[in-house]
């Protein structure tokens, strides 16, 4: 192998899942980049966070870059000069969405070296690029892009259907005719087919991730009008084997492999080498990846309860369609339109906690920096709002907690439309650049474990 020879890659002295690597899936295992730091906030599941290095232009000048391999002119626009160390951040969420991150650190101490990379991508600046790329960009063979426009869309529906329930609450003078039961009851039904469409799209997404990882980003070594030995770093999508980059098909994978980035010596080089493709798109994982891999996976795990959520609350949105929801009797309303509700619901606050947890560094931190904690977090409150609608529907009696229930399920929905929004935005964004302190070497450094 490309990085090291052993069985297993383990973090220090633990021997938790969460700082265990499978060779097989390794994420660096295309790229030859030494790993630093690897993370899980959950210790019987995989790793989710995986930093490398630092990288190296100590033998700049020996190792130039390959042919036709350069910076465009947009890149170069968007360029700085920065002082401290570089590395590549791997996360399970980033991986799915086919997104490649880089992590500038700040220098703790003189004589770091100078790197040209992307401006990071936090910025004013770049969040308005990131809102125009959503307005130009329509990659409709990327799953993660059609994922975030399907909820994006079912949460306009659910908004719709709330203002359809609420409003004659609120305003009783501007309710029309059957609104609550047709208008509500129809909508709903479309709200939640659409969101089962989309909790689909996110399994399929969970299982057909790029095991062996893409790295996505070339090196150039250049020299500074001073003579200086830089290394510039820019994203390089030619060479990303992610699933976005193929037009023919939503999960498909890149036609060509990532160059590594290792020399002789074991720092920095490019490699001409081809790797062998990804496996083709999956409906199902087999039963043996199902049972050594996916199982201890954050991210199918909270597709999964997605799923799961959206199937059972799929039923709540069969039964509120007129002709079917006021012919039910109390107690069949109670045990097929509100338990469905309520049960769809707690599904759906399972999914978003977990999908929050993948992406912090342990189970109480929150990843407040991170746009898929935000996303969840977003989606968490929706799914509170949903299962607490149900949950006031069961006193069909009391019209303060009638009320309540439609309240709940117009708030949510609009925490579900920010969320997709924010998701709609993540998906365009490929190449995040971070700034961050520096990294503490030795403690969290790989030892390799033969056997």
């Amino acid at each position: 192998m490309a990085y090291q020879s052993f069985h297993t890659i383990t973090m220090g002295n633990s021997q938790s899942r969460s700082k265990t690597i499978n060779p097989d899936r390794h994420p660096f295992q295309d790229e030859k980049l030494r790993i630093s730091h690897i993370r899980g906030p959950i210790s019987w599941l995989n790793p989710t966070h995986v930093v490398s290095k630092p990288f190296s232009f100590v033998h700049a000048q020996e190792h130039p870059p390959a042919e036709n391999i350069h910076p465009t002119e947009d890149q170069q626009r968007h360029e700085r000069r920065v002082k401290g160390d570089v590395r590549y951040k791997w996360r399970s969420r980033d991986n799915r969405k086919g997104r490649h991150a880089l992590i500038v650190e700040r220098p703790t101490e003189p004589g770091k070296g100078v790197h040209i990379v992307p401006k990071r991508t936090d910025s004013f600046q770049a969040t308005l690029r990131g809102i125009k790329r959503m307005a130009v960009q329509y990659p409709y063979w990327d799953i993660s892009y059609v994922t975030a426009v399907v909820f994006a869309f079912g949460s306009i529906v659910w908004v719709i259907d709330s203002f359809f329930v609420f409003l004659p609450l609120v305003q009783p003078k501007s309710e029309l005719k059957y609104e609550t039961l047709s208008a509500g009851g129809v909508s709903a039904f479309v709200g939640a087919t659409i969101f089962e469409v989309g909790s689909i799209l996110l399994v399929l997404e969970a299982i057909n991730i790029h095991d062996t990882g893409c790295f996505g980003w070339a090196l150039e070594h250049v020299l500074s009008e001073k003579g200086e030995s830089l290394l510039r770093i820019y994203p390089d999508p030619k060479n990303c084997t992610h699933h976005h980059v193929n037009k023919r098909n939503l999960v498909g994978r890149g036609g060509r492999e990532t160059p590594s980035i290792d020399d002789s010596s074991g720092e920095l080089a490019q490699s001409t080498t081809e790797v062998p493709r990804s496996p083709n798109f999956k409906w199902f994982p087999t039963l043996r990846d199902l049972r050594t891999h996916y199982i201890y996976e954050l991210g199918f795990l909270a597709s999964s309860a997605q799923l799961i959520g959206a199937t059972i609350f799929w039923i709540a949105g069969v039964t509120a369609l007129p002709g079917i929801n006021n012919h039910l009797s109390e107690n069949l309303a109670d045990g097929v339109y509100r338990a469905s509700q309520i049960i769809g619901g707690v599904g759906f606050i399972m999914s978003s906690t977990l999908f929050m947890l993948e992406t912090q560094k342990n189970w109480y931190t929150p990843a407040l920096r991170t746009l898929g904690w935000h996303i969840n977090l977003w989606n968490f409150i929706g799914s509170i709002g949903f299962t607490l609608s149900g949950i006031f529907l069961l006193a069909y009696n009391n019209s303060g907690l009638q009320y309540q229930a439609s309240l709940s399920t117009f708030w949510a929905s609009w925490a579900f439309l920010i969320a997709s929004v924010i998701q709609w935005y993540e998906s365009l964004d490929k190449y995040p650049v971070e700034d961050r302190g520096a990294l503490v070497e030795g403690e969290s450094d790989i030892h390799a474990n033969a056997g």
